[in-house]
């Protein structure tokens, strides 16, 4: 079925925020647009550029944003953009995270935080603490740490700040501090975003302890919509029945999550630790 959400529309950048030194934000108005819930994603045109699959980073009544990293033509393309300068915008497509409620725990690597920072400020009203692990590989490429602390409840919540280096917080890998916090803590529910074998380490430990887990993933895509099944893991769509996957469906995907993922040709390729 052909619905408004498959036609691109345009909108004027309103704002653009550099939040590290490969990231900016792009803040954008809401008109026109269905408001997202936090882990969708909107299909981004670039005009004589490409398109490309973007979470939503900020969500509100007027305004929408996404976080982009650099890593190829079309983010660069984005990265060079201008307020005033004007993009097309799809959807909100795909399955977003449910709010659970009592103990929460947030796991958000690197650009995997992107999605997360929206979640949190919903689950601030549903649960009763959150604690938040937000990791990368150096002190320069942690994003969102400003905003988070200032978000949570002083009386309740947590941040946990992780690097590969030490350079900030503590030293290690976000998995396995995220696992420590699993077995000194009793958590209700644990959403994840960020690398693939990081989360899989994560839904491996929270699988022992009878935790539910919701991970956001990424694959590559095409049309957004289910159509081009570029995005295939096992019997489910990532565009359609994700990004956001609950622990029943990551059950059945052991053998692909956190294993591989796919190239454009539709190959798989194999994460590398």
């Amino acid at each position: 079925m052909v619905t408004s959400m498959n036609y691109p529309r345009i909108v004027e950048v309103k704002e653009i925020v550099e939040e590290v030194y490969d990231v900016k934000s792009i803040f954008f108005s809401r008109r026109g647009l269905e408001k997202p819930k936090a882990g969708q994603f909107f299909m981004i045109w670039i005009p004589g550029v490409d398109e490309v699959p973007m979470s939503v980073s900020f969500i509100g009544e007027n305004e929408l944003g996404i976080t982009v990293k650099k890593v190829g033509e079309a983010t660069a393309a984005l990265h060079s953009l201008s307020v005033g300068d004007k993009i097309g915008v799809r959807g909100p497509f795909g399955n977003g995270f449910t709010l659970s409620d009592g103990d929460v725990l947030v796991v958000g690597g690197g650009i995997g935080i992107a999605p997360l920072y929206p979640l949190i400020m919903d689950l601030l009203n549903t649960t009763d603490s959150i604690t938040v692990v937000l990791a990368a590989r150096t002190n320069k490429m942690l994003l969102f740490l400003d905003k988070i602390s200032k978000i949570l409840r002083s009386e309740c919540d947590s941040l946990v700040v992780v690097t590969d280096d030490g350079s900030a917080g503590l030293r290690g890998l976000a998995s396995d501090i995220a696992a420590k916090l699993i077995e000194e803590k009793s958590y209700d529910h644990i959403y994840m975003c960020g690398p693939e074998i990081m989360m899989r380490k994560i839904f491996d430990k929270a699988e022992e302890k009878g935790i539910e887990v919701q991970a956001c993933l990424e694959r590559y895509m095409k049309c957004g919509i289910g159509l081009c099944g570029s995005c295939c893991m096992g019997e489910y769509l990532v565009c359609k029945d994700g990004p956001v996957f609950n622990s029943e469906i990551l059950r059945k995907l052991k053998d692909e999550f956190g294993v591989f993922k796919r190239d454009s040709s539709g190959l798989p390729v194999e994460f590398s630790s």
